[in-house]
Formats: structure tokens, sequence, C-alpha cells
């Protein structure tokens, strides 16, 4: 029995059936609510994998009674997206198409482009999923005409039925008798990471793998390593991680990163590098965002093992750097006013097509001349405050200057 065909067979046929992601298909779950008032409209489905985006994509289908295509970014081509396009003028019987895009992080903007004509005229309705956040890998323009919707990693308890569910089948389709411990079923739901198509394979895997019981023993003989903590140690490691860089401790830092590395968690790990490099660093060392970018990306580009030589790289400059988190700081203060409703209208000479009354700073002295930039309600406003790094008081004495005798 393949892994695939178990995971297949035990795949949910309603909204009651699937796990962990009640706030969407519970009994007020949004999506729920949206389809039973027969409204159905274009979603970006967003998450880590197993978490039900797939097979939540094929119940709205069966729901919404619509042709209903699959594609994977990750293999599917332009031409692929074409012929189902053209399909959706020769679809009779149904309630239109629906596309499911698997990985559209993996389409390009030209092919993500492609679907727009006929999201716009109602000839398809997508939904694409991606284990990515969709605000920095989806188009904007679908964004635009999506509503995005956040696929949770299931607890642990909430995947126990699924693994013994999937104990019952094996059971019944192979005639054996094994029994897993209560104990034994939450050990495999707290290592996989919140990935329920994990848990099923692991379970199997397990199953065959054990005599007449189903220990503890069993299930980590198949075991890598990865996800070998639950989900709240996961978070409680990247939060030590960035508090030791930001506390300038390179060796603690340097061992959180590589516990989280030696989890198989190199995804969030470069995330979260990089959000340090902005938020604590920012601009006392600007450089240091872009070096934790490009050492990011070689380690997603090694994998691991070799990974671990450029993350330390990064984590090793970043608790060294000097610390500011100014801009930070400045970017919270800014959008406070900014969900308040303030500044609406920005300056007449700052809003096309006139321009009147802008003064051009290239024309002035040091390129800078006094002028309003700020909306009427917000003048004289100070979100940002220099830090008092050796880089942001170099940068403030040269404001000063330029700015001398210009009152």
């Amino acid at each position: 029995m393949k892994n695939a065909q178990l995971a297949d067979m035990l795949r949910p046929q309603s909204f009651d059936e699937i796990v962990g992601q009640r706030h969407l298909f519970g009994e007020k779950g949004i999506i729920r609510r949206m389809l039973e008032n027969d409204r159905l409209t274009n979603m970006i489905f967003y998450g880590p994998p197993g978490t039900g985006k797939t097979t939540a994509a094929t119940i709205i289908a069966e729901k919404s009674h619509m042709a209903f295509y699959k594609l994977n970014a990750t293999s599917a081509s332009l031409a692929d997206v074409k012929s189902v396009l053209e399909q959706s003028a020769n679809v009779f019987g149904a309630n239109g198409v629906l596309l499911y895009l698997d990985e559209i992080q993996y389409f390009n903007r030209k092919q993500q482009q492609s679907l727009l004509e006929y999201m716009e005229d109602g000839r398809i309705t997508l939904i694409a999923s991606t284990t990515e956040n969709p605000r920095f890998y989806v188009y904007n323009a679908i964004l635009s005409r999506s509503s995005v919707f956040e696929f949770k990693p299931v607890a642990p308890e909430d995947m126990i039925p699924v693994i013994e569910k999937a104990v019952r089948y094996l059971n019944q389709n192979t005639g054996m008798n094994k029994q897993m411990p209560e104990d034994v079923a939450l050990f495999i739901a707290g290592n996989v990471g919140g990935d329920v198509r994990r848990a099923v394979v692991l379970t199997e895997n397990a199953y065959f793998g054990a005599e007449d019981t189903i220990s503890k023993d069993d299930v980590s003989e198949f075991q890598t390593g990865i996800f070998n903590f639950s989900e709240d140690v996961h978070f409680d490691l990247l939060s030590a991680l960035q508090k030791s860089i930001r506390g300038s401790d390179p060796d603690a830092a340097l061992f959180y990163a590589m516990r989280l590395l030696e989890a198989g968690d190199l995804l969030a790990l470069c995330r979260r590098l990089q959000v340090i490099a902005s938020e604590d660093i920012g601009l006392a060392d600007p450089q240091a965002a872009v070096v934790t970018r490009a050492c990011c990306c070689s380690a997603v580009d090694l994998g691991v093992p070799e990974a671990r030589i450029p993350i330390a790289n990064a984590v090793i400059m970043l608790a060294t750097s000097p610390k500011s988190n100014s801009a930070e700081m400045a970017s919270l203060a800014a959008m406070e006013d900014v969900r308040a409703g303030k500044g609406a209208e920005p300056p007449e000479h700052l809003r096309s097509p006139l321009f009147k009354g802008y003064k051009y700073p290239h024309d002035y002295e040091n390129h800078y001349v006094k002028q309003e930039y700020l909306p009427k309600d917000l003048r004289g406003k100070k979100y940002y405050s220099f830090g008092p790094n050796k880089r942001e008081q170099a940068a403030q004495e040269y404001w000063k200057k330029i700015k001398e005798d210009k009152h």
C-alpha cells in the first residue's frame, strides 16, 4: 500500500471532516458561511503543507457543482493554463469552472496575468494555494480580486482522529489487528509540525514496522529529526534566536539557529533572520539586511547540511552588529495614524496633474528646499528619531547641515 494512496483514501469528504481549520470550515467558519449563502469568490489559500488546502478546494467544487480543474504551478506551463481557460467556454451542465492552482508562487507575473481576463468576466473562479506569504508572491491584480484565507498548522489534539482513522483503515485492509496507544498517536501528532499528510505517512510507516502494538520506538525509527519539537517550542526557539541576536550574544544565537536548522526549519529560520536584520539592526547597519538576504538565499539554494555555513555567517554578523530599532518604532507610529484615518489627502503641490507650487529640491543648494510634505492634519508630526549609533548620528549631522539657513 503506497503512502499517497492511504492519504488519498483518508481525505475528508466534507467540511465537518477537515481538522484544524475551524475558523474557515467549522460551524461558524467564514468559508462555510459564505457557501451556505450561495457566495463563491476567488480565493487565495495560504498556509503550510498538509493543512487541507487542496482538500478544501475539492469539497468547495463539489458543493458548488462547478467543473473542477487542478494545476500545479511547479509543473504547469502557460499552455496548460490556456488549455483550461479555453475549455471554460465549452463547459455545459455545470455552474462554471473552478480552477485550483496549487503553489501559485511558482508562476511568474505573465503566467498569473493570463488568468485576469477570465476572472474578471466570471468564466473561471480561481482558488490558488501557496505556502508563502501571498502579499509577496501573488500578483497584486489577482490579490485585489481575491479573498485571502490562512490555513494554520493543525494542533496535535486535532490530528488524533485522523491518526486513529488511519490505523482502523489499515487494520481493515491488511487483515492485521494492530493497536496504537493514545500517547503514541499524540507523539506522532506532536512531531509532524502541524502537517496532517506527514502524520498519515508516519503512521503508516510505523504500522508496518511494528509488531502487535505500535510504540514510540516504532515511530522514532522513521523520524529524521524534522519537526522534532512542538509548535510552541518552535516559536520559543525563534523568539530565543531573535532575543539573543538583539542582546548581542552570538553564541546563544548560533545555538538556537542550529537547533532550528537541525529540525529542518530552514525557511522559518531564514524569514526570522531577515526580520531581525531590519527590526533590530536596522539603520545602524543597513547593509546587514542585504547580507542577510544573500546568506538566506544561499542557504536555501545549498540546502542542508551546507546551509549551516551561510546561516552561521548571517547569525554571527547580526549578533555582533550595532543595533537600532528607530525605523521599527517610526513605522509603528506612522501606522497608528494611518489606521486612525489621518492624512487622507497629501498637500496640493504633491498631487497630480498640476503639482501646483511644488519646489524641485535638485534646483536648490545642497539639493534641499524647505516645503511641506505631510498632509495638513499631520503637519509637524515627527515619527522618526535618529538612533544613537554611529551611522544614524552621521546621517543626523548631514541632515542638520543641509537645512542650515533654510528656515
